[in-house]
């Protein structure tokens, strides 16, 4: 009886029916029968899998009082656990406990480190391994990834090449995802040759991170000959490829791949609606924004999340149906969060409805976002209203609340290198350089009329300091950086890790107008397409 029970919860682990394994588990406990090593070792397993931490502890109890802890698979369950539910420090004392630790074992603690954003820690762990597997390498490489050091992640990959270690599916996909994340398209396109190398294109996960990879590099043409070429095809599929179409802002070519992906009899998700309104919001198209919105709800029984009130609210707000968009967050069922305000208050400072922005700045500041986004929208907000107090209340309010601004970041690639760069950045080889053709280039820029937008320099110091300060902005060094670095004509990709700031925005598509060149730009929002002076974003983003 016993053994057929521990067969059937081994079994229950094995195919990933975690709860009912644990709860058949406390049965057996409670009729009296034993527990063995293995049966531990599984239902620590499942415990890993839905994080019953509180479970856990008290099987690790177990373990220790029937002196299974000599036991390496169950005592590598016990971190994996630990591990799982970002116990960092039970992980690590277990893990320097046992007294033999094979290389799974240290391949679920470097995991664990990077989990717990211990990279450092997880890499001196990686190079003091006398024996590794590619389990190692896939468990550093995702590690770093996850830990935005996706470049540190690929020079792992290339040193794992180099040393001739054997490369897998779960290898490719860490590998393809930093490449989106960077948005390092010549490099993408080598791994995405590897993937065909090794014979990894037709498994479906593998297809879809490459289709993602083009997508989030703004390479839609790829994405969709990729998308095109796949033999089979899941949600997560025409997910990657709406998605990407709706952060270039062809609208119309998202609800084209939406529409076809209902006549293939593919079921859309909460994240495929969330898609299809975002494509819907950066093209203006109010009418299939509701359209979608309604479909979601009558025809697929799906709950709109905050995300997805967030999408319509912008929409509307975006077209200018500020009245449709108020009375919309009014009717909702949820109480508005942070980002919705925000959203809502970005276009109300876009489009100058002041009165309306003053009732949805009061109601973002009460609140209170975690993001310096949103402060940094009010100040400039109350700043051009001309309410000087509201903007030292807003300063205040960011002290007081302990809220900083993110360090903007933008990267471009050039021969094969990414560069990054910083806001007043001077740590480049090149940076003497970069500032000497940017200031040239702003002396150009103002004798045909450009103004330097120094509203959103939150610093107490005079118009010319400020004027600097925005100069030095990390997306114009590094456009300035590509300019100096590639022939003339040659089209200029960069990254930003923040939204473009109204300056930025304004003297990118000047560039684009008197250099010639065709400047492409990813921000945290969408892509920008600068082109003879003009922005396929419409200028409002």
């Amino acid at each position: 009886m016993f053994h057929r029970r521990l067969s059937y919860i081994g079994n229950l682990v094995n195919q990933g029916q975690n709860s009912q394994a644990i709860a058949l588990f406390r049965q057996v406990r409670e009729n009296g029968f034993g527990v063995t090593e293995f049966l531990l070792s599984a239902i620590l397993r499942a415990c890993g899998r839905v994080s019953a931490l509180k479970q856990g502890k008290k099987l690790h109890c177990m373990a220790l009082k029937h002196g299974f802890n000599h036991d390496t698979i169950l005592m590598t369950s016990l971190l994996d656990l630990y591990c799982k539910c970002n116990e960092i420090k039970d992980a690590r004392q277990v893990f320097d406990e046992m007294p033999q630790r094979d290389v799974i074992a240290n391949n679920c603690m470097i995991s664990g480190l990077c989990w717990s954003r211990l990279t450092l820690e997880a890499i001196g762990l990686f190079n003091n391994m006398s024996k590794r597997d590619v389990g190692s390498w896939n468990s550093l490489i995702s590690g770093l990834a996850q830990n935005s050091e996706g470049r540190a992640g690929l020079a792992l990959f290339e040193e794992m090449r180099v040393k001739g270690a054997e490369v897998d599916v779960l290898t490719m996909l860490s590998v393809v995802s930093i490449c989106a994340d960077l948005a390092a398209l010549r490099k993408g396109r080598e791994v995405h040759c590897l993937v065909m190398k090794y014979g990894f294109e037709l498994y479906l996960p593998v297809g879809n991170a490459v289709v993602d990879m083009y997508a989030k590099c703004g390479g839609m043409e790829d994405a969709w000959l990729c998308f095109r070429s796949m033999p089979m095809k899941n949600v997560v599929s025409w997910t990657a490829l709406i998605a990407g179409y709706g952060k270039q802002g062809q609208g119309v070519e998202a609800l084209k791949a939406f529409d076809a992906m209902e006549i293939g009899g593919v079921r859309p998700n909460r994240i495929t609606f969330l898609g299809a309104l975002y494509a819907c919001s950066h093209a203006g198209l109010v009418q299939e924004g509701w359209r979608i919105f309604n479909m979601m709800v009558s025809k697929y029984s799906i709950t709109p999340t905050m995300e997805h009130y967030t999408c319509m609210v912008d929409l509307l707000a975006r077209s200018g149906c500020f009245n449709e968009a108020y009375s919309f967050i009014k009717r909702m069922p949820i109480k508005p969060d942070p980002k919705l305000l925000t959203a809502f208050l970005s276009s109300c400072h876009s489009h100058k409805k002041l009165e309306l922005g003053k009732i949805v700045g009061k109601k973002l500041i009460e609140s209170e976002p975690e993001e310096a986004g949103a402060y940094m929208l009010l100040s400039n907000f109350y700043g051009i209203v001309g309410d000087l107090a509201s903007v030292a209340k807003v300063r205040r309010l960011m002290l007081d609340r302990g809220i900083r601004k993110e360090k903007a970041s933008t990267w471009i690639e050039i021969n094969k290198s990414v560069h990054s760069f910083q806001s007043g950045d001077r740590s480049h080889p090149l940076s003497e350089d970069i500032y000497s053709y940017l200031q040239h280039l702003f002396r150009k820029l103002k004798i045909n009329g450009y103004v330097p937008n120094t509203s959103m320099v939150m610093q107490n110091v005079d118009e010319q300091t400020k004027e600097e300060i925005v100069l030095g902005h990390s997306e114009k060094l590094a456009i300035a950086f590509g300019l100096i670095s590639t022939p003339p004509g040659t089209r200029i990709v960069i990254v930003k890790n923040l939204r473009m700031c109204t300056d930025c925005h304004v003297v990118t598509g000047l560039i684009s107008k008197i250099e010639g060149r065709e400047i492409v730009a990813r921000d945290s929002s969408r892509f920008h397409h600068f082109k003879d002076g003009l922005c396929s974003c419409g200028n409002h983003w």
